[in-house]
This record gives C-alpha cells, structure tokens and sequence, in this order.
C-alpha cells in the first residue's frame, strides 16, 4: 500500500559521487493503525484450535505472533514509507536503498534512514575546439603478406615427419607423466601446436629436445597465475615422451589457393579482397582511435562525478566471464580496474548527454534505413533482418549504435582534425 506522504516528515541529504540520505519520519498513529490492520488480517485468515477461521481474537493473535507480526509490519511500513517518499521527493535511485538507521519504540514516531545512488547530472559546457590527429590507416604489401600466409597454413594439411626434432608450427602428440622421487605415474597424452601458447614454456622448450619416441626429464615451473591454484609457483619433475610430429605442407599461393578461399578466380582478386578488408579495418581503427581521444577531451573538459554504484556495476561487467575466478580474487581484479571503470562510465555518460542535449538520438526512420542496407548487402528482406535483430534482442544494439555514430559526427565537426603524416 502507498502511504499518504502528507503524514510523513522527509528530509533528504546531498553527499559527494550523487549520494543521498533520506530520513523518514511516520507518525506513532500511523504506525499502530498499520499494526491493527496486520493484527486483524491475520486474525482474519488464521486457524487456531477451538476456534473458527475469522474468528480468533485479536488479543490472542497478538500473544501469539506479537514479535513477529510487529518486524513484519515495520518492514513494510519502512518499505512503503520509503516509496511513497521518493515519489514525494521526485527522486528515482540507480542503485539499491540502503537502510542506515531505523529508530522505533512502542507508542512513538517511526523514524528510519535509507542511503542510495540518484543519476548523476552530466553537464557539459564545452563541445567544441578541439585539435587532434586521426592516425594514419596505411596498408602495406607486408600486412597483406601475412594474411595470405594466414590463408595458406589455414588451408594446409599435416604429414606426419619420421625423424628429427620439432619446431614452432609443428603438430606434436606426447605423453607427459609426473615424477615424484623414483616413481613415475601413467601420464596423459596431449596434442598441440608449438609456438601456440598452449603448454607451459618448459615444457614447449623440452618437447624441441626431443626425437620421436625420445623420452627425456625435465623440471617445469608453474607460474602465479596457473589455473591450478594449488601449483601456482611451484616446480615439478616431469617426464615427457615423443610420440608423434606432424609438420604442415602449405599449399602454393596461386588460383587454385583463391577458388579455395572463396569467390575468387584469381590469387590477384584474392590480394585485392585482402587489400581492401585491410584498409576498413585500418580506417575502423583509426575512427575508434579519434572517437576515444574526442571522448577523453570532452571530459577533460568538463569533469564530472559518477556514483560507485555504477562504477561497481560496470567493473562487475568486465569480471562477470571470469568463472573460475574465486570472489577474494574478483574483488582484487574489481579494484584494479576501477580507475578504467569510472572513466568507461564517464564516457557512456558523455555519450547520452550529447545525444540528449542535441537531439542526435536514433530515430526509428534511422533504424529503418540502416535494416535496409543490412538487408542489401546480405541479399535478404528488411523484414527478414528485423525478425532477425528483434530475435537476438540486437534492436536496441543497433539503435545505441546508430546513435553514438550521430554523436560523433556532430563532436567531429565542432573540432579540428586533421591526418597524422605517414612515416
């Protein structure tokens, strides 16, 4: 139920990072009313032996339940009390109350204290004058080599090597056993690409030691941020066995190579795909790189605070896939990348008031033409991509989208930008 906030007195306190206290009074009369209400409901739906449902006194409802009928009822009225209040106060909390002071006595006023995060209000009284440099988005024969020779071990195939010693790049199946004084345990057989990263560089550095079918011991170090917790910094003797090397044959970079790949009847239309997804993805790059700098200058220029409920929540984001993570560990982790945090939060902010306070937010006609172009370049229907979009939930992705790309717009032409000279 509401409660009528002509009967409450409210005051409410600013604190630094948009915190607020708001403390709360309910009158005595208010409170016993709301203590007979809960009595005779109870007493209303209860069933007692020797009586009848409905029928069961009040008085003998409040010997029996008086202590916890009372908590009941203050927890609600503090709730109630507390809705009615902000309401009141026209505030709305981005972050859950936090009761800090509850004061009440038989026969007295309720008086009750609850602490919260409001939105923070973003004030930004400098868009424009800015002078920066986009970086440059050069694409060179060198970049274009390495995705082909990409394409290559990707389409390559493995042959498995009769002799010598393995390399970086090199297929390897081993078994790799534990030593512990003068016995040896089973093992576990593994496969893995050298020079990937996927074993322990002891043991990677070991493996190339070794011939096929080769056994060799060797002590390995496990560093600090091993998944096993219970090996971390620790060293073991372990033994490991050859048991088979692949090397991979790559297939000549010609036309077949491109037939291959894709629609492609050339290697030189093959180079001039790979030329020109080079060159976007250079110019996204130096566009992220121009929409950052563009961001960190807006905030220079107007700082601001945010509320560590938000900070918390967004840092609780970036930490969220981290499962094996224990919660000793996350806390450190949250820590560590609040400074990061805030200043993300302080980006989104700058994002949404700009887009407010100029009017730059998508419209449903934006979102209408983007689907099309979607559609277009994928050979389907609009309808067919915004089933799709509402499907994935991705509608409100493209919106946000659509709208930080006006957002920038307008931020880039009120500054100075200009193309870093290519060295």
């Amino acid at each position: 139920m509401a409660v009528d906030v002509s009967n409450l007195q409210i005051s409410v306190t600013e604190h630094e990072r948009w915190r607020r206290s708001m403390s709360v009074t309910v009158p005595a009369s208010v409170v016993q009313e709301e203590e007979q209400n809960a009595t005779r409901q109870l007493a209303g739906r209860a069933r007692l032996k020797g009586f009848r449902k409905g029928r069961v006194p009040t008085k003998l409802i409040e010997q029996r339940f008086g202590g916890s009928l009372k908590k009941e009822t203050l927890d609600k009225l503090i709730s109630d009390a507390y809705r009615s209040a902000l309401a009141a106060q026209e505030l709305r909390p981005i972050s859950e109350g936090e009761i800090e002071e509850v004061n009440y006595e038989p026969d007295q006023d309720l008086v009750f204290s609850i602490a919260f995060d409001v939105q923070p209000v973003v004030e930004l009284s400098t868009l424009s004058g800015f002078v920066l440099e986009r970086p440059t988005a050069e694409v060179n024969d060198e970049h274009v080599d390495q995705v082909l020779e990409r394409v290559r071990e990707q389409h390559g195939t493995w042959k498995t090597a009769e002799e010598g010693k393995p390399v970086d790049t090199d297929l390897v199946s081993v078994r790799i056993a534990k030593i512990e004084g003068e016995e040896v345990d089973e093992g576990k057989e593994y496969e893995f690409t050298l020079g990937q990263g996927d074993a322990l560089p002891d043991i990677e550095n070991g493996i190339k030691t070794l011939d096929i079918n080769e056994v060799g011991d060797f002590d390995v170090s496990f560093p600090d941020d091993f998944p096993d917790e219970s090996r971390r910094g620790n060293t073991e003797r372990i033994q490991v066995t050859i048991l088979e090397r692949k090397e991979r044959e790559l297939p000549a970079l010609d036309d077949e190579l491109a037939k291959q790949v894709g629609e492609f009847e050339t290697v030189e239309e093959l180079k001039a795909r790979v030329q020109e997804d080079l060159a976007k993805d250079a110019e996204q790059q130096a566009e992220s790189v121009v929409r950052g700098r563009l961001l960190d200058m807006v905030l220079d220029a107007n700082p601001f605070e945010v509320p560590k409920s938000m900070v918390d929540r967004y840092a609780d984001g970036v930490i969220r896939e981290q499962q094996e993570m224990d919660e000793e560990r996350k806390a450190e982790v949250r820590e560590s990348i609040r400074p990061e945090a805030e200043r993300a939060v302080k980006r989104i902010l700058i994002v949404e008031e700009v887009a407010t306070s100029q009017n730059l937010t998508a419209t449903d006609d934006d979102i209408d033409a983007r689907v099309e172009e979607i559609a277009e370049a994928n050979n389907s229907t609009p309808a067919q991509v915004y089933a799709g979009l509402q499907k994935s939930g991705r509608i409100e992705m493209l919106e946000r989208e659509l709208t930080e790309t006006r957002v920038f717009d307008y931020l880039k032409e009120q500054s100075e930008i200009t193309d870093a000279v290519a060295e």
